[in-house]
């Protein structure tokens, strides 16, 4: 009963894939919790420094930063990638890269060129598949993001703003909205928009600076930057957990339906071999 055997073969096989993917949902579902916490505990720092330097930009409105002036004379545009270092989450780091690179046709289709800041392994590979210009990237970030494995790839971008060189630059990534559900994002990072900048209505602060004014507003925008990569990091990797949570379930419940399927297939064969020896012995009794 060679067929039998196979079949068993194949069962036990699924069986065994069916544990990992189990294990793999659990693990995910461990660490999705942890994913999240960690991104909304980065929101309230955002917030915080967002509100101080719209306060301190209204004190001062006669001193505009370059991350918020306009850059028309720039021939380039720049790209921060956020993606996962590892698979197995569903369509999380396609979608997002196919956004990009529709914006990245986009540009091109009206000759403008594009540098890329690639964060995650899947990114990486994507645009060195495509030949696209890499100017820096960073990878094995791990379950926990830290802000000084970023400052230093980010960085190139802003600095290229800054002098000149770049028209606008752009943040990629997947926005956590609950468990079940992951946009893929293209947003304009700089130049800041004025309504992300501006002050509350209901009250102005009076500050004494120290330094001047013009050194603590250039510091407070590169930490206000920063934090917004942080948060799109931190929002990437809770969206990465909560799809491979879901696609390792989907893959469990795959399993087990495979599995009913080959056992059915299988008591029908083992079925039919005890028919055909049943007819056989019947046969040669009669022939006796």
């Amino acid at each position: 009963m060679a067929a039998g055997k196979e079949i068993r073969n194949k069962i036990k096989s699924v069986e065994n894939t069916k544990k990992i993917t189990k294990a793999m949902e659990m693990v995910a579902a461990s660490k999705m919790r942890k994913a999240q916490d960690r991104m909304r505990a980065a929101r309230p720092y955002a917030e915080k420094v967002r509100n101080i330097t719209a306060n301190l930009s209204a004190a001062i409105p006669e001193y505009v930063h370059p991350f918020m002036a306009a850059n028309p004379a720039g021939k380039k545009v720049g790209f921060i990638v956020v993606s996962t270092d590892k698979g197995l989450c569903g369509g999380l780091n396609t979608n997002v890269l196919r956004a990009v690179t529709n914006k990245l046709k986009e540009l091109e289709g009206n000759g403008v060129k594009a540098d890329v800041v690639a964060i995650g392994n899947k990114a990486a590979g994507f645009f060195g598949r495509i030949n696209a210009n890499v100017v820096s990237q960073v990878t094995g970030l791990g379950d926990t993001p830290h802000l000084e494995k970023l400052i230093g790839p980010v960085k190139v971008l802003l600095d290229a703003y800054a002098a000149g060189e770049l028209s606008a630059v752009y943040l990629c990534f997947t926005r956590f909205i609950n468990t079940m559900k992951q946009e893929p994002l293209v947003q304009q990072l700089l130049p800041l928009k004025a309504e992300d900048l501006k002050a509350d209505a209901g009250h102005q602060w009076e500050y004494i600076y120290e330094p001047e004014p013009k050194v603590v507003i250039d510091d407070l925008m590169i930490r206000y930057v920063e934090a917004l990569v942080y948060q799109a990091v931190a929002e990437n990797m809770a969206s990465e957990q909560s799809a491979r949570m879901v696609a390792m379930k989907a893959a469990t419940d795959n399993a087990g339906n495979v599995i009913k399927e080959l056992k059915l297939v299988y008591n029908k064969t083992r079925q039919a071999a005890i028919t055909k020896e049943i007819s056989e012995i019947v046969g040669g009794a009669a022939a006796v």
